[in-house]
């Protein structure tokens, strides 16, 4: 397989956050040993297609700050929440979140060495032929 795309690195990574838990756009960039990369992991995320975007957890990235910020003409910061929110993630009258409870520590080097090299995006399965939001991710054979 080719190198992959900084965006497809992007991708991956954000993929391996779990349901409940947060990390900040300067966080992936930094996992990706890009750390000033926060804006094109914005970007990342902001250029998944519709389908993409149901089994890329875009929502589980946020600004620096603890607040959602995203900038798309399909979501508002507000939807983000929400759909932090039904994942039992707490926010103030402010719209914060607390990085101590809600925070995503992130992947060791190693970790994300090993995710980049032996996990596929759905879409890059052989057999598939338009993929589903249950999609799993799957080991390269």
């Amino acid at each position: 397989m080719p190198e992959r795309s900084f965006f497809e690195k992007v991708w991956l990574i954000t993929a391996q956050i779990p349901p409940g838990k947060v990390t900040w756009y300067g966080r992936i960039a930094d996992m990706l040993d890009a750390p000033r990369a926060a804006r094109t992991v914005g970007w990342a995320l902001n250029a998944l297609t519709p389908e993409q975007a149901r089994v890329i957890p875009w929502q589980r990235v946020i600004n620096k700050s603890g607040r959602c910020s995203i900038r798309h003409p399909d979501h508002a910061p507000q939807d983000q929440q929400a759909r932090l929110e039904a994942e039992g993630v707490e926010f103030n009258d402010r719209g914060y979140t607390d990085f101590a409870r809600f925070g995503w520590e992130g992947l060791d080097p190693d970790e994300v060495a090993w995710v980049l090299d032996n996990l596929r995006l759905p879409w890059e399965r052989e057999e598939h032929r338009g993929f589903r939001e249950d999609t799993e991710f799957t080991e390269k054979k």
